[in-house]
């Protein structure tokens, strides 16, 4: 899991705001955007870690996906008439499934 803060938050609250942050303090330097509340940055971190956390399993299958050289196995499941492609994601997906 990935932890989502404060600098994502912002980030994704006020994108090209301008600010600094040393330790846990911010620092507001725009001064076109207003900063936001203690509040709305917890409701945005707790927001965006449930976001992150709901595609854990597309990044899961990613991985092993990245791992099969496909066109290989399309190829070879096309000349041989085998479905060893189709079966291994199957197997995959059924490791990772969506929730």
């Amino acid at each position: 899991m990935l932890p989502i803060g404060i600098p994502e938050a912002l980030m994704s609250l006020t994108p090209n705001a301008e600010w600094s942050m040393i330790g846990s303090d911010i620092n507001w330097l725009d001064s076109e955007q207003t900063e936001p509340t203690q509040a709305e940055i917890d409701a945005e971190v707790i927001k965006l870690q449930a976001e992150y956390d709901s595609q854990a399993y597309a990044r899961n299958r990613k991985a092993e996906y990245d791992q099969l050289n496909q066109f290989e196995m399309q190829f070879d499941d096309d000349r041989d008439g085998t479905t060893t492609w189709v079966d291994t994601i199957n197997e995959i997906k059924g490791r990772h499934p969506k929730p």
